[in-house]
């Protein structure tokens, strides 16, 4: 089980803040990644969602599951990452259990399900002090890296 820190997770994806939304990954495994997502009242996105009851956006929470899946796909089976990119295709079942607000741990576990060639399905799930958040079924595609 490998650990990557915030320079080895922008090696292996493009996103920048103030859109890249994992900090630090805990363990990636072929078929299993767990991250964490720092919520900080910082995040420009609170200024708006919601003024005076600040709650990270559900769809940001759905991204930050999908850049997770991305960098375990990009670490373990990816043979150029440099010339890929992994493209989501689809999101189905995304459920919101509770809110998440500033001073949270987003912790997330996201599972590969199936790939055929260049298509993926995976599983994921994020929670705040044991308690599940949000959990989603995910598909994304890779594809080549044109600039």
């Amino acid at each position: 089980m490998d650990q990557l820190k915030i320079e080895e997770i922008k090696q292996l994806i493009p996103h920048r803040y103030p859109f890249l939304l994992v900090d630090r990954v805990l363990e990636v495994e072929e078929e299993r990644i767990l991250s964490i997502k720092n919520v900080s009242v910082n995040e420009e996105f609170f200024n708006g969602h919601f003024p005076g009851r600040p709650m990270m956006p559900g769809v940001l929470q759905v991204e930050a599951m999908a850049q997770s899946g991305c960098l375990m796909l990009m670490h373990s089976h990816i043979d150029d990452p440099e010339n890929s990119l992994i493209v989501f295709s689809g999101i189905n079942r995304a459920k919101f259990r509770k809110s998440v607000v500033p001073g949270d741990q987003l912790v997330m576990e996201v599972e590969l399900v199936n790939q055929r060639r260049n298509f993926i399905t995976m599983e994921g799930e994020a929670k705040v002090e044991d308690n599940v958040v949000c959990e989603l079924e995910a598909s994304a595609a890779i594809v080549p890296n044109e600039e």
